[in-house]
């Protein structure tokens, strides 16, 4: 969906130019460089959003998730606390280096400006022509049985080759720009002063002097990340060993979240893979004899690797799976043994030990999926001595090893395929012998689904095909989860004995005895920021030993006591907490800290960012530039921030470090503004960090800090549509900060913003939103000037009641947004403070007019001043203008106080407005039905006569006596007692009870006891006489009249009429002529 076109900017310019002026103001008074007070029992607030990585521009997402963190810097500051919100910038790890490095290549090809790009380009492509025609041609002459890959995956992957300085210009770089990003240190230079220019053009509240880069480039923190790994090495929280990770060979190295182009979040899945040996004599095709026969696999044992999740039910083994039109290898694994499998796991598994030369597997020969089925193999603990090899549709090249093992007493798929086979097998060209012998063989046994739990399933659930996908997925997922935890053994030696317990003894008793090996590979894909298709690689490597039991629990208390805002992140913390493990926290190549007892090695990128949050409290003291170049206010040297001097810093129980470069007072000073701001009081991110980031950062708060220094809340959100879309560059809906800036200015963007959804799901920036702000904020403003201009002609003196109402509806609304902020639902701050604040402006005006009072001069100043305050957190330029410019006020509308009020809102007053609503609408609605009706001209004379009635009819009273007697009794559990009540005081003969008792009794389950309270908060009579000049404008009639229902001179249609007039709700007499 394209972006709107905009016509006229003159609004939109108009606001801008305000913004411009309100940030230069704030700009001067440094408004937001906020410092410990003297007084250290000042209430304060610390929130922090995890620093963006500099290798672009800062879009609208990022500014949807840090509007959490800056509406609630604005809201907390006008709560009389001391607020800090400072902003970093992350630029450790690969994504710069890789497109450094990408660049750095690109310049040598095409030239320093590219200028060489078409020609050189060109080249390239018909070398690559030419390559392809020559593999083409040497298809031709190879052996027919052996199969020829046309296209390589990542060829798949790539399309249509795009170069990173095409990537960059499309950016906006000037291309004489661009070489220089060739140096990884440019980028560090070149991104970080825009977003602090975009950040101040949004009028975000931060304290700049406290920002800073990542990396050994900044001195002052580096020695800081030093000293936390250091500590956490002190600690055996960093280890050495061999372990499992998601590795990038081209790279040399793990690859971590940061470091992937694709497959965030994903992780190493373990399979057990089980050693299906191919039976001698027993090999159906051709073409696999032709294979096996060869010089290179005599002597050899060949075994098909089957990867699998359940090894406890290769008990009941009748066949394995392969796909039909898949490609597979057969492995060198050692002087012995040959795997066959596809080229991925192959790949995978030669990281892992199973392969001659780790990283290198050796390909003996190919065969395809069609040429294997037939062929005979021994499946260990199966009760058959050979299962035979048979098609199947699904299986896939990118997960497992392309065999599947088969075991239809417990897996509806391979239950409902065996059953297929059996009954055509012609159909899928199979020889009968090959299934029809083999019977399903019960392994375990659950509550649910008995035996042979396949089988129930798929009969229960009526599938009748290996294609009924949802269905078998349905029957999968209720298999699965049942077996392993309620299921009991039945086959094998563990018979008997738990599925959960027996698991994991199978397991090892089939890796023992050489039936199976273990081995890991990605669970998706994952391809680094350098194009490599990333494997699981065992390797030595210095990694956090987070899932480490002390650690963890230590972590669970930091979870149980955060403020999660929504219960779906409170979840996804825990769930996070059992399953994180070991992680990898070095790497060889990038950008970052040296790990410090082993420097060959780089601190990786979210191991680097998990407690800076406490190095924002003393940043400014120690630089006073991103670099930490520039000294800051204590003139410490970075080479005197040692271990020693960060622990006094951080730990309150530390002793001066005897021989320290840095005077005590100074180490005093930032020791005391760390204890003021620590510890955290919100931090903001998106739900997908709840996976690492966040979970490192309480992992590493428990370890290295004490309880009171624990995170005290975490606020995730979803990613940011735009136009209910995807942001996406090729659709036009991927929008930059700057972007936003220039179509609709900061306050209709942040207005937008605040619109868009505070829920855990993904959010919607609306253009429209944002264009009617721009709107709606220039009319206010224009609004406020006239107004003010006028004031003199306002009224004066006593309130009406009018002014009591719009009084009262403003202090109700005033708690309602106080409610929603605190709370962080700033979507429904928004609705308070803005849309339904406006909206009562509108009905006092609109209401003094028609009774021609006008408004009242205190009172509408008031409104201005109380919006001015409470939208502030959201359009902070629009409400210091008001505040400043308009209502005169000399300091910043962001100092101000969040209103408080010395009375409450009148509830009669808003009861009564209530019902006079009620009333015209029942009027307008009324005559509607009656013009449905009417046949001829319009009416020129409408009347309408109220008829008030002061007290309810005998029959309802009574009916009240009975039901309020059995509610006491039974507490609204009726059971059918109110009934028989009722039908014993024989009160339900007047057909007109039991639609009354059921409507009493609906309001009952909503408000309790209240429902019973009869008494109006008003006198009716007086409310409807009082305003009459009101409602006879606002329904534009010629006459209404006020009349009790008891009133002697009631005509014969008002007569029949006040049977339904009832207090609260009079009965009305239209006349239309």
């Amino acid at each position: 969906m394209a972006t709107t076109e905009h016509k006229s900017t003159a609004k939109r310019d108009a606001l801008t130019a305000t913004e411009a002026e309100m940030q230069a103001f704030w700009a001067s008074e440094k408004l937001f460089e906020t410092d410990a007070p003297a007084d250290r029992s000042k209430p304060k607030f610390f929130s922090t959003f995890p620093y963006p990585y500099m290798n672009g521009r800062l879009h609208l997402g990022h500014f949807f998730s840090f509007s959490k963190v800056e509406f609630a810097s604005g809201y907390e500051r006008l709560q009389g606390k001391q607020v800090l919100l400072p902003f970093g910038f992350h630029v450790t790890g690969m994504p710069i280096k890789a497109c450094a490095d990408k660049l750095k290549r690109e310049v040598e090809l095409f030239g320093q400006n590219f200028e060489n790009f078409e020609a050189v380009a060109a080249e390239l492509a018909r070398e690559e022509e030419a390559k392809k025609l020559a593999e083409s041609t040497q298809e031709l002459s190879v052996d027919p049985t052996k199969i020829v890959k046309k296209h390589s995956k990542a060829a798949a992957k790539a399309g249509t080759q795009k170069y990173q300085w095409e990537i960059m210009e499309a950016m906006g770089m000037p291309r004489e720009e661009i070489y220089k990003f060739a140096d990884s240190l440019h980028w560090l230079k070149y991104f970080p002063p825009y977003a602090m220019q975009d950040l101040n053009k949004f009028g975000c509240k931060i304290d700049w002097r406290r920002s800073f880069i990542t990396t050994d480039v900044n001195s002052f923190y580096d020695s800081f990340v030093r000293w936390q790994f250091n500590k956490l090495h002190a600690l055996s929280k960093v280890k050495f060993g061999e372990r499992h990770t998601i590795w990038s060979v081209k790279d040399g190295q793990a690859c971590m979240d940061h470091d992937r182009a694709s497959g965030e979040g994903v992780g190493p899945q373990e399979y057990v893979g089980v050693k299906l040996e191919v039976v001698a004599g027993k090999v159906h095709s051709p073409a696999f004899q032709k294979v096996l026969a060869a010089p290179t696999l005599k002597g050899k044992k060949i075994f098909l690797v089957a990867a699998t999740l359940r090894p406890e039910t290769m008990y009941g083994q009748t066949n394995c799976f392969v796909g039909k039109d898949l490609e597979y290898g057969l492995w060198e694994i050692n002087d012995t043994d040959v795997f066959v499998s596809t080229e991925r796991a192959a790949r995978n598994m030669s990281f892992q030990g199973f392969a001659k030369t780790k990283g290198t597997p050796v390909r003996l020969a190919t065969i395809s999926g069609a040429d294997i089925i037939g062929t005979a193999v021994r499946a260990p603990l199966a009760k058959y001595d050979h299962v035979y090899v048979l098609p199947l549709d699904h299986v896939v090249a990118n997960k497992g090893t392309g065999i599947v093992t088969s075991v239809p007493s417990d897996s509806p798929d391979d239950y409902a395929m065996v059953r297929d086979l059996k009954k055509k097998p012609e159909f899928y060209g199979i020889q009968p012998e090959w299934i029809q012998p083999f019977e399903v063989v019960p392994v375990l046994s659950t509550p649910t689904f008995g035996e042979v739990s396949a089988a129930t399933a798929c009969d229960q659930l009526k599938i009748s095909s290996p294609k009924d996908r949802v269905q078998l997925d349905k029957a999968k997922e209720l298999l699965y989860k049942e077996s392993f935890y309620s299921g009991t053994m039945t086959a094998g030696e563990y018979a008997g004995r738990p599925v959960a317990e027996a698991k994991p003894l199978i397991r090892q008793a089939m890796v023992d005895a050489g039936q199976a090996m273990v081995y890991s590979e990605p669970e998706k894909d994952v391809i680094s920021r350098s194009g490599d298709e990333c494997v699981v690689n065992l390797c030595d490597q210095w990694y956090l030993d987070y899932g480490e039991t002390e650690w963890q629990a230590q972590t669970q208390r930091v979870v149980d006591g955060l403020n999660t805002f929504h219960n779906d992140t409170r979840n996804a913390f825990n769930q996070t907490l059992n399953w994180l493990n070991k992680w990898a926290c070095a790497r060889s190549f990038g950008l970052g800290t040296r790990l410090p007892w082993d420097p060959q090695f780089l601190i990786e990128s979210l191991s680097d960012s998990t407690i800076y949050m406490a190095y924002y409290t003393v940043a400014h003291m120690l630089h006073a530039d991103l670099e930490g170049k520039v000294a800051g206010t204590l003139n410490i040297a970075p080479e005197a921030m040692t271990d020693a001097e960060w622990e006094y810093i951080f730990n309150e129980s530390a002793a001066y470090p005897k021989g320290s470069k840095v005077a005590q007072a100074a180490l005093d000073k930032m020791r005391a503004e760390f204890t003021y701001f620590y510890p955290v009081d919100l931090r903001v991110s998106g739900k997908d960090l709840i996976g690492n980031h966040l979970t490192f950062f309480l992992y590493n708060h428990a370890c290295l800090f004490p309880e009171h220094h624990w995170p005290r809340a975490v606020r995730v959100n979803g990613h940011l549509l735009f136009n209910s879309e995807k942001m996406s560059k090729s659709t036009g809906t991927f929008v930059t900060m700057g972007d936003a800036l220039e179509r609709y200015g900061a306050d209709a963007t942040r207005l937008a913003i605040a619109d868009a959804g505070d829920s855990v799901e993904d959010a919607n920036f609306a253009e429209t939103t944002a264009v009617t702000a721009i709107l709606r904020l220039f009319t206010q403003r224009e609004w406020i000037t006239d107004t003010l201009a006028s004031a003199t002609s306002l009224r004066t003196g006593a309130y009406t009641f009018a002014d009591r109402v719009f009084r009262s509806r403003m202090i109700t609304l005033v708690r309602a947004a106080d409610a929603q902020y605190a709370t962080m639902n700033y979507r429904e701050a928004l609705k308070n403070a803005f849309f339904e604040f406006q909206d009562a402006r509108d009905a006092y005006r609109e209401a003094t007019a028609l009774v021609g009072e006008g408004m009242h001069k205190d009172v509408i100043v008031e409104f201005m001043r109380l919006q001015a305050v409470i939208l502030s957190p959201i359009t902070p330029h629009w409400s210091e203008w008001v505040w400043r410019t308009a209502l005169g006020n000399a300091t910043s509308v962001l100092n101000a106080a969040w209103p408080t009020f010395n009375e409450d809102p009148e509830a009669d007053v808003l009861a009564a407005s209530a019902y006079l609503q009620d009333v015209t609408y029942s009027i307008r609605t009324s005559e509607a039905t009656l013009m449905k009706k009417r046949k001829g001209p319009a009416p020129t004379v409408k009347k309408c006569t109220v008829l008030v009635a002061d007290k309810y009819p005998a029959w309802q009273e009574d009916l009240l006596v009975v039901l309020k007697k059995v509610y006491a009794e039974t507490g609204n559990n009726w059971a059918g007692k109110d009934l028989a009540a009722l039908k014993e005081a024989g009160l339900l003969k007047n057909k007109k009870a039991m639609p009354f008792v059921n409507e009493i009794k609906k309001q009952l389950a909503v408000v309790g006891e209240t429902a019973f309270h009869r008494t109006l908060a008003f006198d009716e009579e007086a409310i409807l006489r009082n305003n009459l000049t009101l409602i006879t404008k606002s329904v534009a009639y010629t006459e209404v009249l006020i009349k009790r229902t008891d009133a002697a001179d009631l005509d014969a249609e008002e007569a029949k009429k006040v049977e339904n007039a009832l207090p609260g709700n009079p009965a009305l007499k239209i006349t239309l002529e």
